[in-house]
């Protein structure tokens, strides 16, 4: 049920042609201060490792493929994100392979990280070390790449650290590369030349992408701390491989040579190797791929350290028919020596299995058991109160129940300080349990999940009407929410139909309670329902409609301004139209297959098409489309449409920004922008006539996400280093409810929505000067001339907080005639900068500072007054300046 890829974005050469128009050059990018948080969701991804230090109690940490590493936080129990720094340049980062934490100086942590291992990241792998538990990190990139996305991501851990020598670490790696080795806690790495075998498992070797083709390589370390003292580095290890035939390493002179344990078993692959100290048993949990979405067989088997001697102790065998399962999920009971526990790496149907043992796997009892097919016993209950949507709207038959309680469980981890707890992931969420010793008692233990403040979803889309709830959400693999209250999660995914992916939202600009949304599913699944849907609640519920053959994945959709119709370009079929809820759709002429739609906010018989670098517009509700002379554009993009002005069209891709005022006639490219990612609308600012328009885009040569007060002229950033969420920004909107909140959709670390915490912003709105018509007088008053011009300047100190201050000056025309422009200077007395300013333009060097008068504000008669303000930085102490002078232009 979890399919996780990578949001790409196609990368073309953009020629520019000299007919396109340049606006002035972006002043200085300022920066506004921000406070993130997530949109609540809990969970929403898969989750391959949770890893617990075995020394400091509480001290865990979980690992995502494409989401990140969190920390545990007992006192609220929730996850703390680790990698949110992370960002376009490094969105690979994101993919964890493995995570190791220090037994020995508990505040050191490792993460060895990379998303993919073919051509879909550009970077290769690298090895983050910290020691201050995740807060901060140093890297150390890797000559190859690692793969947190890739196949066989649940097996493992890889990476880990020597518990008698800490600075001493090892790295399973994929593709031939083979066992590394660090002695200098993880800052410099070498390969080991004497481990034998690479690993030569691919789950499809001739796959053309790359990504099946994948070697997951050696997989996991696990050190015997028995056989050294403390300080020298352990001389027994297991190194597990991704070999059929050979899957199981040791050496016995910490690392100087290796051989294969004789006896082991051959056939499949060890997902796990853990061992249990006390009774000196290494245990490994086998299936016949590397998962993690498949897996028919596997055995579960003891090797005795003192003994050499191998015993299958399956709970189920690899040569029973009602073994259709491979095994993962492997954990010993730290303080109850011989209790272990072992998952099925996948049991789709009826649901994912755990076995546990209390007697080193001599015998084993079932977390459900078959009583009366299609009946069953249970030895849990199940409590998603907290994240209701975990029952995924389903209404199953039995045998099947809802909530599932799991798959893809890859990790199981018993608390090495507590029985009690539990914790195991899933495709979708970290469930867990804090009384998990009635198992044995006879009694019915607790699920619950485990997963608050670990946000792993794919955005897609994201809109935020002028009413109704503040937010609704298009999402991968959970379809997505509507979000009533931003800090809650929600009580239910989109139904009626589900969607596992949706692809794309609207809502009608004049009528927001009207919205549609289109996404895809297996058609073999729900082989009645439509891949488009529709809700005249804002949301709350949705009913779906008819749709032409052929279909099956979402592509995008729009609704017309006043919600009577609706165009819809699904993925590789030509575009259609609907007059009304999707009754029938008829063929729109013009468009190309592959085009995003869009709505005109304002006049419900205009619609946009993008394709291919062309800009198309219907005037007649989207039966046809005619292609605009605009040229230059980009040959993929995200187009939006304001809201309230009819015709303006802002298009973010590949090579800058572009903005249009005449429906797509023509487009200017805004200059300082050098790539965008997305655009979107919210609130305008105080005084402001235009909505502050948000971009993930690249100025200055920094990829942040941007904000401007006046229409693109200016730009502030209001992300920083530590706030980059990977390749943010495949969706992207504004709040037209709250001035400066902002929602970004993320492939991985879920939604975010930023409200400012700096000062008030004040905007001079463009004054459109009335103009008076010529009267011809019937009497020609005897007129004395005045001569002479002048103007001055006044400042004044408006908000201060430390490191920075707003400011205002007020320019008034003290002559006797009318001027036409104005230039204010002045010298800073101590270290103070502009960051952003309105009402004027700005040139500061050194201490000195001019501004010349806007185009709006420049004329003056006589006592007249205008203003300009900004904002700025400074240290030490922020004195105002003692002259202000000012000329007339």
């Amino acid at each position: 049920m979890r399919r996780r890829l990578s949001v790409m974005f196609t990368v073309a050469a953009v020629l520019l042609v000299a007919a396109i128009v340049r606006m002035s050059p972006v002043s200085a990018v300022a920066s506004d201060p921000y406070a993130y948080k997530n949109v609540r969701i809990d969970g929403g991804g898969f989750v391959p490792g949770i890893i617990f230090n075995p020394t400091e109690k509480n001290l865990i940490y979980a690992r995502t493929d494409i989401g990140g590493a969190y920390r545990w936080n007992q006192s609220t129990k929730s996850w703390t994100p680790l990698l949110d720094w992370a960002g376009w340049d490094k969105w690979g980062y994101n993919g964890v392979i493995s995570l190791a934490t220090d037994p020995v100086q508990t505040n050191r942590v490792y993460a060895a990280v990379g998303m993919y291992t073919n051509s879909w990241d550009p970077n290769n792998g690298a090895i983050l070390r910290s020691t201050d538990k995740g807060d901060n990190w140093q890297v150390t990139p890797l000559p190859f790449k690692l793969g947190g996305n890739m196949p066989g991501r649940g097996m493992g851990e890889a990476l880990s650290v020597d518990p008698n020598n800490n600075s001493v670490l090892y790295l399973g790696t994929p593709n031939g590369n083979g066992l590394w080795r660090s002695t200098d806690y993880g800052a410099t790495w070498a390969k080991v030349a004497s481990f034998p075998n690479p690993g030569n498992y691919a789950q499809d070797p001739n796959d053309s992408n790359g990504y099946l083709s994948h070697k997951p390589g050696v997989v996991w370390v696990t050190y015997d701390p028995r056989s050294s003292t403390k300080g020298t580095a352990t001389k027994t290890i297991y190194v597990g491989v991704a070999d059929k035939e050979n899957s199981v390493y040791r050496t016995t002179d910490a690392g100087a040579t290796w051989s294969r344990v004789a006896g082991q078993p051959t056939g499949y692959l060890a997902h796990k190797g853990v061992l249990d100290t006390t009774n000196g048993y290494l245990y490994i949990a086998t299936s016949d791929t590397g998962g993690p979405y498949d897996g028919a067989k596997g055995d579960v088997w003891r090797y005795a350290t003192a003994t050499g001697t191998w015993t299958q102790i399956s709970p189920i065998p690899s040569s029973s028919s009602d073994d259709y399962f491979g095994y993962s999920g492997l954990t010993v009971d730290r303080q109850k020596p011989g209790t272990i526990m072992v998952a099925t790496q996948i049991s789709w149907w009826p649901d994912v299995i755990f076995f546990r043992s209390t007697d080193s796997g001599a015998t084993w009892t079932r977390v459900w058991d078959w009583t009366s097919y299609p009946n069953r016993s249970f030895r849990y209950k199940q409590d998603i109160s907290e994240n209701p949507w975990l029952s995924f709207g389903a209404n199953p038959q039995p045998p099947e129940v809802t909530p599932k309680l799991g798959w893809m469980t890859e990790s199981l981890e018993i608390d090495p300080f507590d029985s009690n707890r539990m914790m195991y992931g899933t495709g979708a969420t970290i469930y867990g349990t804090e009384d998990l010793t009635k198992w044995d008692s006879g009694t019915q233990f607790t699920i619950k999940p485990m997963a608050k403040g670990l946000e792993e979803t794919a955005v897609l889309d994201l809109i935020s009407p002028p009413s109704g709830a503040p937010l609704v959400s298009a999402l991968g693999d959970i379809g997505g929410f509507r979000h009533t209250n931003l800090d809650a999660v929600p009580s239910t995914m989109f139904t009626a139909p589900v969607f596992t992916t949706t692809t794309s939202l609207d809502y009608a600009e004049k009528s927001p309670s009207i919205m549609v949304r289109a996404g895809s599913f297996k058609d073999s699944d729900r082989p009645n329902d439509s891949h488009v849907a529709f809700s005249t609640d804002g949301g709350a519920n949705w009913f779906q409609g008819t749709e032409p053959g052929g279909i099956d994945e979402g592509g995008t959709v729009a609704a017309a301004a006043d919600g009577s119709r609706f165009v819809w370009a699904p993925k590789g079929v030509t575009p259609v139209y609907s007059v009304g809820y999707g009754n029938s759709w008829q063929q729109a002429s013009g468009l190309p297959t592959g085009a995003i739609v869009e709505s005109d906010r304002v006049n419900a018989t205009k619609f946009y098409g993008f394709n291919g670098g062309r800009l198309y517009v219907s005037t007649n509700g989207g039966a046809t489309f005619t292609a605009t002379a605009a040229s230059g554009l980009p040959a993929t993009g995200k187009l939006k449409a304001v809201p309230g002005k009819e015709g303006d069209l802002w298009l973010a891709g590949d090579g800058g920004l572009w903005h249009s005022t005449d429906s797509g006639a023509s487009f200017t490219k805004l200059a300082g922008i050098t790539n965008s990612v997305n655009v979107g609308f919210g609130k305008a600012a105080p005084g402001g006539t235009y909505m502050a328009v948000f971009a993930v885009a690249t100025i200055g040569g920094v990829t942040g996400l941007y904000r401007s007060d006046d229409a693109g002229a200016n730009w502030a950033r209001i992300n920083d280093d530590k706030h980059q969420w990977g390749n943010m920004g495949e969706a992207l909107t504004g709040d037209p409810r709250v001035y400066g909140r902002v929602y970004v959709g993320t492939n991985g670390r879920g939604i975010l929505y930023g409200d400012r915490t700096g000062p008030p912003v004040t905007v001079t709105p463009t004054v459109t000067p009335t103009v008076t018509p010529t009267v011809t007088p019937t009497v020609t008053p005897t007129v004395t001339p005045t001569t002479g011009s002048g103007c001055a300047a006044t400042y004044k100190g408006v908000n201060e907080w430390s490191g920075g201050f707003q400011s205002e000056v007020t320019v008034k025309n003290t002559g006797a005639a009318q001027i036409t422009g104005w230039k204010v200077t002045w010298t800073w007395p101590g270290n103070q900068k502009i960051s952003q300013l309105w009402g004027g333009t700005p040139t500061q060097t050194g201490t000195g500072v001019s501004v010349v008068n806007a185009g709006y504000n420049g004329t003056l008669a006589p006592n007249g007054t205008t203003s300009f303000g900004f904002t700025g930085t400074y240290t030490g102490t922020n004195t105002p300046p003692a002259t202000l002078t000012c000329a007339p232009a």
